[in-house]
Formats: structure tokens, sequence, C-alpha cells
């Protein structure tokens, strides 16, 4: 039984929340979006998943009975940037299988600065044992080393990871939806304050308040939609113990064009987990978009002049990487764009690919998904 995505949503993403938004309200907002969108009614639904570190003491029940939603079919998901894909893939075999109809994958939190810092510090026992104690905040130290691996390994400089951050605040300039839309050239890119070498302030990810949405149901002829036609999951491939040059994206990538019947030349659209410029080259290469060889030229010859589509909302890193629901960032704005819905940058593309990345460990992120999806009227 085909499956697609036939609505989206989004709650305001912002880096000030006001006094009174909790995490709930901001779930309700992006899932009343998708809603309206699909044209459905909270009654409608008899599906959910959900992912959010910030929603506690709450779980997914609790806000399935805020919202008053009458459920057969439920799930939580904490795998941060992986979330995204990797509910989708379960709602896909929920949907094949019979146990639900239409289901709501949303992902969301509200994120002020205390928030952020009790999630870096207490991320994961390996984050609160090992690397909390050390002098640093969050992930940037472990991945400002990946990136000098990188540099190392494929010949690039800063200039060529700026050109990824310029080109995505571009595409942002043309989202009404992104917190940071002005522009940003190469020279102010290479000027910026280093937060840790090489990564300056344009490199890093900022932490929003925001969450997303899509609904999931069987193919409905005669609606615009995104199916989905492949969606593939990958965690602990490298134990910890690869060099970070590349994913768990290169163990299911393979497969999961196979099952899609698409070829990485045909798709006109990649939305990958940007948390880093680095972490977007890595996913393009395990993924079969980015050659072995002249990473630096691609980047020149096609993501910066657009030829090929790479994170058309602004990505996370212009957009906003809204708490959990970074890895839902990519998948709403893939599936707005083959819907069509995409405004002033919408880009002429029948497949999109959509990876996620997550939950970084001792590392790297343990976690990665990939999701191949298909325009459909």
């Amino acid at each position: 039984m085909p499956t697609s995505i036939i609505g989206t949503g989004q709650s305001a993403y912002t880096r000030h929340p006001s006094p009174g938004l909790d995490t709930a309200q901001v779930l309700a907002q992006a899932v009343t979006a998708a809603l309206a969108d699909a044209g459905l009614a909270p009654s409608d639904v008899d599906g959910l998943a959900l992912s959010s570190f910030t929603l506690g003491p709450d779980h997914a029940i609790d806000f399935a009975w805020r919202m008053g939603l009458k459920l057969g079919w439920l799930m939580q998901d904490t795998n941060g940037g992986a979330s995204a894909g990797g509910m989708l893939q379960h709602a896909v075999r929920a949907i094949e299988a019979g146990d639900a109809n239409v289901i709501v994958l949303v992902a969301g939190d509200r994120m002020d600065q205390g928030a952020f810092a009790r999630l870096v510090a207490r991320y994961n026992r390996a984050t609160e044992d090992h690397l909390a104690p050390l002098p640093m905040a969050g992930p940037n130290a472990l991945f400002a080393m990946l990136t000098q691996r990188q540099m190392a390994s494929l010949g690039l400089e800063r200039r060529d990871y700026g050109r990824i951050a310029v080109a995505q605040r571009g595409w942002a300039a043309q989202n009404p939806g992104a917190v940071y839309g002005t522009a940003l050239t190469l020279e102010d890119y290479l000027s910026a304050p280093l937060v840790a070498d090489p990564l300056g302030r344009y490199d890093c990810v900022p932490p929003v308040t925001g969450g997303d949405a899509v609904v999931v149901a069987a193919d409905r002829s005669g609606k615009a939609r995104a199916r989905v036609l492949s969606v593939r999951a990958s965690y602990n491939a490298d134990q910890q113990d690869g060099d970070g040059l590349s994913t768990g994206l290169r163990t299911i990538a393979p497969a999961s064009w196979a099952e899609s019947g698409v070829d990485p030349s045909d798709v006109g659209l990649a939305c990958v987990y940007d948390d880093y410029p680095a972490m977007v080259v890595a996913q393009l290469a395990d993924l079969g978009l980015l050659p072995e060889t002249g990473a630096g030229r691609f980047i020149a010859e096609k993501i910066a002049t657009r030829a090929l589509a790479v994170n058309t909302s602004g990505g996370q890193l212009s957009a906003g990487q809204a708490g959990a629901a970074g890895g839902m960032h990519g998948l709403v704005e893939a599936a707005r764009q083959l819907m069509g819905r995409a405004g002033e940058r919408q880009v002429d593309a029948r497949h999109a690919v959509v990876s996620g990345y997550g939950m970084v460990l001792y590392r790297f992120g343990a976690c990665a998904t990939t999701t191949v999806l298909e325009a459909a009227a």
C-alpha cells in the first residue's frame, strides 16, 4: 500500500520564546497546522509519533490526551536528528499493516538558553560522565576535529564550507519562517569569530524554539502529496570506532536507492541534516550525490549555484535547529517542495532525498536515516 505525506505544519521558530510558551503548546501548534494543511481534523487521526527533549514530565500519551486524540497506534522517539526518519519508518509499516490510517509525526521543543545548557550537559551518560566535565560547551569541539580531518582527507578549505553556509542563507532569505534571513557573504563567513578552530560562528547550528509535523496516510488520488518510496535507518553502524568521515547512511543508502527505484542522479532536492557544514558534505557523499574526488569543485559548481538544491529552507544553519525537531525540519521542507507549497523558494524537483543524523555519543552521531520521496498528485 503506497504511503504518502499529505500535510505539513510548523510552529514559529524563535530564539526568544515568550515566557508563557511551553513545549506542549509548540508541538500542538505544529500538529494543528499540519492537519489544516491536509484538510483533516483531530478526529481523523488514529496514530501519533512524537519526539521531544523537553516535553517531560509528560510523554507522547499525555500529549495525545491534551490534543483530544483517540489512537490505535502510538510511539515516542528520542533519537534527536534521526527521529523523523525513524518515526516515518514505523508509521509507514503501521499503515501497511493496517494498524492505523492517518498518523501525525511531530517533533519540537521550547529551547531557551537554560534548556539548551541542561540538554548538552546531560544529553546521555557518555556526555554527562566524560564530555560535560571538559571545558567546552556542547559538541562544537568534537565536530571541529572532524572538520579538520575532513579538510585533510578531501582537500577542502574553510571557504568551501563557507559556500555551503552562504548558499543556505540565500535559501533562508526566501523562507519567511527562517530565524536568520539576512544576507551572508563569503567574506562575512570567513571573518566571523572562531568557535573551535576551524569552526566559526556560521558553522554552528543555532538552537531555537519550534516544532514541525507531517501527516502520513495511505495514498489519496487527486491530492498533492509526497509519496514515500523508501525509508531506512542505521543505528550504531561504526560502534563509535570510525573516523567520522562517513555516517551510517553509507550502510543503508544502496538499499534505500534500490527500494525506491530512484538513482542519485535523479534527485532534484536534498535535505540533509546540517548541524555543521562538514556533515552536509559527509552525508551528500554517503548518499552518492557528492563525487569521491573534487568535493570543493562540486560545492562551488553545484551547491553554491543551486544546480543541486540543498536544504532549500535555509537548513538548520539559517532556519534554526528546533530541538529534537531538527530531524523533522528537512522532511517538512522536502514534502512542501514536492507538493508545490514552498512559495518563493519553490524548485522543480520530482524526487527528493532526506537524511537524518543524530545522537552524539563519545565522538559522533550514532543514528542515521534516509528517506526518498516522489512528487505525486
